[in-house]
C-alpha cells in the first residue's frame, strides 16, 4: 500500500471494523483527521511492536556508535564470555 489511509475521525466510531481491517491487512497506520487537519495514526498492535523495536535497535546502535567514538569499547570475546554468563550456557 503506497499512499496513505486517511479518514476522518467519525470513521473511528463509525467504521471501527474497516479501519481496524486496514490496519491488520496492510501492516501500516490509518492517519485520523480532525476537522480537516491531521491528529491521529492508528496502527494493530504488530505493527506497533515492529516499530518499537525498530526505534529501540537504532537507539542501542546509537548508544553503540557514541561508545565507539569516545573508545569505550571492549574485546568481542569480553563480551561474549559475560552474554554466556548472562545466559547461562
Amino acid at each position: 500500500m503506497d499512499i496513505p489511509t486517511i479518514r476522518p475521525s467519525a470513521d473511528l466510531r463509525n467504521h471501527y471494523n474497516e479501519i481496524s481491517e486496514i490496519c491488520h491487512r496492510f501492516a501500516e497506520p490509518v492517519f485520523i483527521t480532525k476537522n480537516g487537519q491531521g491528529d491521529l495514526a492508528v496502527m494493530s498492535i504488530e505493527t506497533y511492536e515492529l516499530l518499537a523495536g525498530k526505534l529501540d535497535l537504532h537507539r542501542l546502535l546509537d548508544e553503540g556508535l557514541e561508545a565507539d567514538k569516545i573508545g569505550k569499547t571492549r574485546p568481542m570475546q569480553a563480551v561474549f564470555t559475560d552474554a554466556r554468563a548472562k545466559l547461562k550456557l
